[in-house]
């Protein structure tokens, strides 16, 4: 009789968030996912346990749902709904009316009544001015009721069944307490402490498989040599050639590494990420123990050349050099994106009905005995777009393939885990050619060619170049924290919102952790990090300025006394808007309330007024002014603590490092914070150009920067200066 194995592949991902330096991550998606789908799925599996499936964890994932279960990590989400409503600052506040509607709102939002008045109170489309006067309009009980919400409408139906008191928070609906708020997070945690342990439970009984990925999802071919690209793309514009097959191969073994940690056993089965694969990388998964792999059906027709979909694709194959061969199989697209697009928008009987009959139909058209049916499929972002979580489709889907009757005449059907399936049917047709490509078009065009992700590219290289030149004289601590920062850095998820394929509402912060993965090689590494490294590399064209800067009007002579003394001494500076930017993930701390600059002819002014954050004596913050010549980079360090007598100390930068030039008396806090520098100490000389950023720093780290994005271009006043404005 013939046998159809379904193989459920539940790919379970998430970029690495976490800034290991700050021990932050700026969003929240491994801690809410973690309650709805990563929860849901083992739940719903413990109820058929005659259904086998295969799950993939990535280890960026893991380690994240490790940190937040642990309590060592925090994201800034956490801390804007852990925030008493009543303390909330207006920029928490504007931060609350802004992101925490950051659900489906089909399925997620209007089904609650109370969550849904706050979103048309506030509206669907916010713009950047309106936000303040928004975020005003809404009271103290207002705010208290969105922050439960945001947390209480994302558990899933697993969380809902094993913890009644989240369905009488949701009857409650409104004028919830801040003890009905701490008890939705305390919640959320225990919740999310439960995923590893449930699902090394589920693959202890056999009833599920534990798959890995790259350590941070990187694309491994272009890991290994960018250049590869040009395979599939022969016409790509490319980056500079990048080639780092050592950290491709890093990636996969500390990938083994960690899920035999985590989950008590080695993992047999990869999925690349996106499932990019090339000939190359066969070697290194097998010298990581892995015994097969898993791609999409493009992949197998390019490999192929000719190709006849029902006699090629529902089978396994052996592929890569004699000796270092692995097994490898394919997705059925049409069924896995079934999955993913199609049955949210059907009722869930007729979609697991009409899973259940495509089955049948391959059943009946594939020639062969034995018959494979990898569907394979993200396990977490679906389940926003059902409107009970997929609960009904996956039941009725697990109940129908538990069922010898619903097979049909002449045929079994089971369901397997994909080691049991290769291991009861071993790979008999062999690849000769596997053709290198994503699950995207079979090609890596999501990745690199636009100009945004080449640059991307460029950053990694220069980065690593210099990793490389100083990892010798580096302790194994710090060259451990650099090299894992880079790997970081290495991950494809940055890339995927670079270009023009896809947009979201937070692709500057995407952009943001990149540049900070990066930076973070620097720091481990005690070395300055380059300004290249302050330039977003994503265009910012359609999202609001993230800084709004005026430049200056007048020339400014101002005494450095700490005080406003004369109103005029400061009129016509520059100034730069302290308050973050909409769509700005970082935490918004309130530093400043002004920062004002200017110049004289022989002379450059920075005025700062203090902030909440300042004025209540927050310890070890200072600053540096970054002023960047075309020859030279100079800093100006101070501290920002209260003084009269305060000195600043100029260092000028180099290969080596940065050099110290000398200190000035020219800085003052008293009510404000006054400071001055030569214009001839920087270098300058009227009419050359410069760029200036301010930056905060907390223990050494860089904790905010002014203005946000990108340094502040200035041209050294002349003579005609103030003329030219008054024209202007």
């Amino acid at each position: 009789m013939k046998t159809v194995r379904v193989c459920f592949f539940w790919h379970m991902h998430q970029p690495y968030y976490t800034d290991p330096l700050e021990r932050s991550a700026s969003m929240p998606w491994v801690r809410l996912h973690a309650i709805e789908a990563y929860y849901d799925m083992a739940f719903l599996l413990e109820k058929f346990p005659n259904v086998r499936a295969t799950f993939n964890f990535t280890p960026s994932l893991l380690l994240q749902l490790q940190e937040v279960s642990s309590g060592s990590v925090r994201d800034l989400f956490w801390d804007q709904a852990q925030r008493p409503a009543d303390d909330l600052s207006p920029t928490e506040r504007a931060f609350i009316v802004r992101h925490f509607f950051a659900a489906n709102w089909a399925t997620m939002v209007r089904p609650y009544p109370r969550y849904h008045e706050l979103l048309v109170k506030r509206g669907t489309e916010v713009k950047g001015q309106d936000l303040d006067r928004l975020a005003r309009a809404f009271s103290t009980q207002d705010l208290l009721d969105l922050q439960v919400w945001h947390n209480l409408a994302w558990f899933g139906y697993g969380c809902l069944a094993k913890y009644p008191r989240i369905a009488t928070l949701r009857g409650k609906g409104r004028g919830f307490t801040e003890e009905d708020k701490q008890e939705v997070l305390a919640l959320q945690l225990q919740a999310v402490g439960e995923i590893i342990p449930r699902y090394r439970g589920l693959a202890e009984t056999g009833q599920i498989e534990l798959t890995t990925s790259p350590f941070y999802h990187p694309i491994l071919p272009l890991l290994i040599d960018t250049d590869f690209a040009r395979r599939a793309r022969p016409e790509a514009s490319l980056p500079p050639r990048f080639q780092a097959p050592a950290d491709a191969e890093a990636q996969i073994q500390r990938a083994v590494a960690l899920h035999r940690e985590t989950f008590g056993a080695p993992p047999t089965g990869l999925w690349p990420s996106e499932g990019s694969v090339c000939l190359e990388m066969i070697p290194m998964v097998q010298r990581a123990g892995l015994r097969w792999m898993a791609s999409d059906e493009g992949i197998l027709a390019r490999s192929l050349g000719q190709w006849h979909r029902d006699t090629d694709l529902y089978r396994s194959y052996r592929v890569g050099p004699a000796g270092d061969e692995l097994s490898m199989v394919f997705r059925d697209r049409e069924l896995s994106d079934a999955i993913g697009f199609v049955y949210s928008k059907t009722p869930a009987e007729e979609g697991a009905e009409d899973l259940i009959r495509r089955v049948r139909d391959i059943a009946r058209q594939v020639p062969d005995e034995e018959v494979l049916v990898p569907i394979i499929l993200d396990g977490e972002n679906p389940w926003e777009y059902y409107h009970d979580g997929g609960q009904r489709f996956l039941s009725e889907a697990y109940r129908a393939l538990s069922d010898p009757g619903r097979a049909g005449e002449g045929f079994r059907l089971i369901t397997d885990t994909l080691s049991q399936a290769l291991q009861a049917v071993p790979s008999t047709a062999r690849l000769e050619h596997l053709h290198s490509g994503s699950w995207i078009n079979q090609d890596f065009k999501i990745w690199i060619g636009h100009a945004e992700d080449n640059r991307g590219w460029e950053l990694v290289r220069d980065t690593r170049a210099r990793l490389v030149e100083v990892t010798g004289s580096l302790t194994q601590e710090q060259a451990h924290g650099a090299w894992e920062a880079l790997y970081a850095a290495e991950g494809s998820d940055w890339f995927w919102w670079y270009g023009d394929d896809f947009e979201t509402d937070y692709k500057a912060e995407f952009d943001r952790l990149f540049r900070t993965h990066l930076r973070n090689v620097f720091l481990h590494a005690g070395l300055p990090a380059p300004d290249f490294l302050d330039e977003p590399v994503a265009g910012m064209a359609g999202i609001p300025e993230a800084a709004p800067v005026r430049k200056p009007v007048n020339l400014l002579s101002p005494t450095i006394d700490g005080r406003v003394s004369d109103f005029f001494e400061w009129r016509g500076a520059g100034t730069i808007d302290p308050l973050p930017p909409l769509g700005a993930m970082w935490t918004a701390r309130n530093f400043f309330t002004q920062i004002a600059f200017g110049f004289s002819l022989q002379a450059l002014f920075l005025r700062l007024d203090a902030g909440e954050e300042l004025r209540s004596g927050a310890a070890d913050i200072a600053a540096e002014l970054h002023v960047q010549t075309g020859i030279s980079t100079y800093k100006l360090m101070f501290s920002l603590a209260h003084s009269e007598g305060a000195t600043s100390t100029l260092w000028v930068g180099s290969s080596g490092g940065f050099t110290e030039i000398g200190q000035y008396g020219t800085v003052c806090r008293r009510e404000i914070l006054e400071l001055a520098v030569p214009f001839k100490d920087l270098g300058l000389e009227a009419g050359q150009p410069f760029r200036l950023s301010l930056v905060i720093t907390q223990d050494h780290l860089e904790v905010a920067r002014y203005p946000h994005q990108t340094p502040l271009s200035l041209t050294v006043p002349d003579d005609n200066f103030e003329s030219a404005m008054w024209r202007v």
